[in-house]
């Protein structure tokens, strides 16, 4: 019997029951700020790069802040397990130009630029602090923040580029902390009327230092985790008439990671939109856990005041519970 219920197991063994084999990226730093920005965005699978309709961020492309119409603010609060904590803010804005000579009624902007400014805020908290024998030393948690700027231009009907300054600070413990300044770069190419092209690199110089003297004195360690360099290429459709708005993404690193991505949003009636995505599709590791996900938005105006309320939801693995995302978004 024993001999039977050991080759049951080893048969179950070789057909994916092992432990995953995950890439060198899930040890990488910089994993909350991979995770997306806002309800919209997660809720169509990040495959965000080349989507120039409705409320933008400069987190999916340096390029995006050109296309925005009027003034965004966002701002989300995501509900997560093991008590981590997940929170943005960003503004976007652009400004049109006019040549001095052309003074008609239907003039059209010489150039245009834009501006994204925002802010992604990650912890733990409730982590159960011990001493060496043991003994509780009181609740510990820690705090993962990024800060950037992007500035865009419009040099044509169809291109646009644009660039990211983002500041990054880690407080992980006390005396213990870490600031990093990464880049950004990104361009959209807008084919005619209803497809786009874009590509950016994401995250060049980004890094983390590390010095654990202050804890461990002569026996502390300094220490340099780098960022996984991201580049992305995506293609977005929209069909106006259907209120019908489609994207993919195509992600590859220096981890050795090929991330697909994949979204849709369709605009019901009036100011309702639903969307679907799936995001983290690894073609070079099928043990990479994908995230599907949900979410949905609906818009009230007020005379020129435009209010909306997000909502996502996706699916996460090896987790106690799965990600809820929701978000306010004004428009002036």
């Amino acid at each position: 019997m024993k001999n039977i219920v050991i080759s049951f197991i080893i048969f179950f063994s070789s057909y994916g029951l092992t432990q995953p084999q995950f890439s060198s990226m899930a040890s990488m730093p910089g994993t909350f700020s991979r995770f997306g920005f806002g309800a919209r965005g997660i809720g169509m699978g990040n495959a965000m790069s080349s989507i120039t309709e409705g409320n933008l961020v400069s987190y999916y492309n340096p390029a995006l802040s050109v296309f925005q119409e009027g003034n965004s603010f966002q701002a989300g609060y995501s509900f997560l397990s093991i008590d981590r904590s997940l929170n943005f803010f960003n503004f976007t804005r652009k400004f049109d130009f006019y040549s001095k000579k052309d003074t008609s009624a239907d003039r059209k902007p010489k150039t245009t630029a834009g501006v994204s400014a925002g802010i992604i805020n990650a912890g733990v908290r409730n982590i159960d602090g011990r001493d060496n024998n043991g003994l509780p030393t009181g609740e510990l948690s820690t705090s993962e923040n990024q800060f950037f700027i992007a500035l865009a231009n419009r040099f044509s009907e169809k291109l646009a580029i644009g660039i990211t300054a983002k500041f990054y600070y880690y407080s992980l413990y006390t005396d213990v902390s870490s600031t990093s300044l990464g880049i950004d770069i990104g361009a959209i190419y807008r084919v005619n009327e209803s497809f786009n092209v874009s590509l950016m690199v994401s995250d060049i110089n980004s890094k983390y230092e590390w010095d654990t003297g202050p804890i461990y004195g002569l026996e502390g360690v300094n220490s340099i985790d780098k960022f996984p360099l991201l580049k992305k290429i995506g293609v977005s459709y929209r069909n106006k008439d259907l209120g019908l708005l489609g994207a993919l993404e195509f992600e590859n690193s220096n981890a050795e990671t090929n991330i697909l991505r994949a979204g849709v949003e369709y605009n019901i009636y009036e100011q309702f939109f639903i969307r679907g995505g799936i995001d983290q599709f690894n073609l070079s590791n099928t043990d990479w856990p994908i995230k599907p996900s949900l979410g949905l938005t609906f818009f009230k105006t007020f005379n020129s005041f435009v209010v909306g309320v997000d909502y996502a939801f996706v699916v996460e693995q090896y987790s106690s519970s799965d990600r809820h995302i929701v978000g306010v978004n004004f428009n002036f």
